[in-house]
């Protein structure tokens, strides 16, 4: 068997905001969190580099994560992946921003073992970028 198999999800939206604006949002500790409902965010944007962060979720509960970024093309494409218990291998997720007018059209992908894990990511990823959405709006 050749070539990735997998649950799959990609999603994309079209922001209202530059492409730099989009891309400081994810990396700079202070605006993520703001809009990722995440404590504690520490982000080393670069190859290699290592991310964590808290995630507060509906309910109050409180989910640590943590990372490393495989791919850093600034204002353009991040691939990050993230430590899952009990997995030998992080799990990735692909940011794409391309200019879209005066905006920026955002596109999140990942793939995964099952469809359940498929359905709760592509679910959090949602949620992040209705939050992205919000934090722009006001920026």
């Amino acid at each position: 068997m050749t070539g990735t198999t997998g649950f799959d999800y990609t999603l994309t939206r079209s922001l209202d905001a530059p492409v730099h604006a989009v891309w400081q949002a994810w990396t700079i500790a202070d605006d993520y969190a703001k809009w990722a409902s995440a404590e504690e965010v520490v982000l080393d944007v670069r190859p290699g580099g290592a991310w964590s962060s808290v995630m507060v979720i509906p309910g109050g509960a409180r989910v640590p994560l943590t990372g490393t970024y495989i791919e850093v093309e600034e204002n353009k494409r991040l691939v990050m992946g993230m430590n899952v218990p009990g997995r030998d291998e992080p799990a990735l997720m692909t940011m794409d921003l391309a200019a879209d007018g005066e905006g920026t059209k955002i596109t999140l992908s990942q793939t995964f073992d099952t469809a359940e894990d498929r359905d709760q990511a592509e679910a959090g990823s949602n949620m992040l970028l209705d939050g992205l959405t919000a934090f722009l709006a006001t920026s």
